[in-house]
């Protein structure tokens, strides 16, 4: 199982970036699908999470309206969408695999924990200049 992010670089507040994560070693089928995002000096937070099965999303208060995640189980990739980008949201990005169907349950309103996935990146750095 592997997971490569990409996509990261340097971009200005307010403007737009598209994080990918490559899936290989396994098809994406009903698995969840985690972004989580790590600033210098804080601890790791989630960002969003998809079921590839049904698409269900969910998005951590910070950047709800702002990013959007999406599949494309054809090719075995989830996107993060990042829109309107603020200078808060430059970290490192990861993505993660949980296999375990208890990572999807009440998706819709609960963002799994890190603790609930099995195999994870080895992030991408997004910077937001002011």
């Amino acid at each position: 199982v592997q997971l490569v992010e990409s996509g990261g670089g340097l971009v200005q507040a307010g403007g737009s970036l598209r994080l990918s994560c490559a899936a290989s070693g396994f098809t994406l089928g009903d698995y969840a699908i985690g972004w989580f995002r790590q600033a210098p000096g804080k601890e790791r937070e989630g960002v969003s999470c998809i079921g590839t099965s049904d698409g269900t999303t969910i998005y951590a208060d910070s950047v709800k309206g702002r990013f959007t995640v999406s599949s494309d189980n054809a090719k075995n990739m989830v996107y993060l969408q990042m829109n309107n980008v603020k200078p808060e949201d430059t970290a490192v990005y990861y993505c993660a695999v949980g296999f375990e169907a208890e990572v999807l349950r009440d998706l819709n309103v609960r963002l799994p924990d890190a603790t609930e996935y099995d195999y994870w990146g080895k992030g991408t750095l997004v910077t937001v200049s002011s």
